[in-house]
């Protein structure tokens, strides 16, 4: 099956076929050339459409590693390997820089994603941005490493002080979340949802079928879709939840359920 009617196939249209095709070279260079050969950094989305299109291809799962940098990585590369090479020999091509700054700057997430696009840094260079108190570890690709540690010493008018650092000493953020337990008529999405991102249910259908909320990364408009334990939901402007437990049936007929929402 040649490319376009994999991507036919896969119903992908404008910026998710260009991704797609653009994955599926990568993987053809390296069984052609037999040399490692690598993507940018996809989401999670992302993932799961290359994860489709490369088992739709017939590659061989242990043809290509997923890699972040670090064990739970959301953001992550595809490397493909040539016959000759193994996981155990697969080098990444993933390189973790260490911003360090004043605490007392109180820099966020979104301070050192503007600061390096505005250096002209595109996201598909830059994975997982994990910040600290007094620091953020930014996970990169090797082709932009040096130009970083040359040139970026600012986030706004903060100073940094960058430097590369063994990835085995990242400092992961603890993850904020609550634990919510509630009973709900189904397990249908719109109802999940009412309690998973703390609205009426209602307004939850209206959000499900406007095309802002995702379903294990992949986009749902069905109200009615039902969901199973270990889920995760998220939402444009919402956040997410993972649907964590789902209980028995309590003596109305609502079924008791645990979701994780992340703050």
């Amino acid at each position: 099956m040649d490319k376009g009617m994999l991507l036919d196939r896969l119903g992908a249209t404008g910026d998710e076929r260009l991704l797609l095709a653009r994955i599926l070279d990568r993987a053809q260079q390296a069984q052609s050339r037999n040399i490692p050969a690598y993507t940018d950094f996809l989401s999670p989305q992302q993932q799961m459409l290359a994860r489709d299109l490369l088992r739709l291809a017939g590659i061989p799962e242990d043809g290509f590693l997923f890699l972040g940098g670090y064990e739970g990585a959301e953001r992550k590369v595809i490397l493909f390997l040539p016959d000759w090479m193994d996981e155990t020999m697969a080098e990444s091509p993933i390189r973790c820089l260490r911003a360090a700054f004043r605490a007392e700057e109180g820099l966020s997430h979104r301070d050192f994603l503007g600061s390096l696009m505005g250096m002209g840094i595109v996201r598909e260079k830059l994975g997982d941005i994990l910040v600290s108190p007094d620091s953020a570890d930014i996970l990169v690709l090797e082709t932009v490493e040096d130009f970083l540690l040359q040139s970026w010493d600012s986030a706004g008018r903060t100073k940094l002080k960058v430097s590369l650092i063994d990835p085995a000493h990242i400092h992961i953020p603890e993850v904020k979340c609550e634990m919510v337990r509630d009973t709900v008529s189904s397990l249908r999405l719109d109802a999940v949802s009412s309690t998973g991102f703390r609205m009426a249910r209602g307004k939850a259908a209206d959000l499900i079928s406007s095309g802002r909320v995702q379903v294990n990364w992949r986009e749902c408009t069905k109200p009615d879709k039902l969901l199973a334990e270990g889920d995760t939901v998220s939402a444009r402007g919402f956040g997410k939840f993972q649907l964590m437990e789902v209980g028995g049936t309590t003596k109305k007929g609502r079924t008791s359920i645990t979701v994780k929402r992340y703050i």
